[in-house]
């Protein structure tokens, strides 16, 4: 027979609220690292002996394969990539004046395609204008047939 006194709330070792719940598993994030850290990470372990390799490996939760995928990307130098600044680098003025004179001057060629253009149509209208001036002026025109 049970001692527990019927009715009584049963005690738990661990509270029912702080069981995660076992049909929704908690989705692991992805640890990234600095090139930085990396780099400190590598020496501080090279320059360790055996045991000093396994406490810092512990400590910092990390795993033999990581510490040589970090080693070939430093021996490749590829690490030294990544501890540069993300985002744009910052434009050479030289460059940007050379790309703002580019932009102008290709501008500058539309509109004086444009201006050679109007000069051409207004001398091929001038022309026509002068040649029907020149009929008014005889009497005869292209309209009217011939007396």
């Amino acid at each position: 027979m049970s001692s527990a006194v019927q009715g009584a709330p049963v005690a738990h070792a661990v509270g029912v609220e702080e069981v995660p719940d076992p049909q929704a598993p908690e989705r692991a994030t992805r640890r990234t690292y600095t090139a930085k850290y990396k780099l400190e990470v590598l020496a501080e372990y090279e320059s360790a002996d055996r045991a000093g390799r396994g406490a810092l490996l512990r400590r910092e939760g990390l795993y033999t394969s990581l510490i040589a995928e970090w080693r070939k990307h430093r021996d490749r130098g590829a690490l030294a990539g990544l501890s540069a600044t993300r985002g744009p680098k910052p434009a050479d003025p030289a460059a940007r004046e050379s790309e703002r004179l580019r932009a102008e001057n290709a501008r500058l060629q539309a509109e004086l395609d444009t201006a050679r253009k109007v000069v051409r149509v207004q001398g091929e209208l001038s022309a026509v204008l002068e040649q029907l001036s020149g009929q008014s002026a005889d009497g005869t025109s292209e309209s009217e047939p011939p007396r």
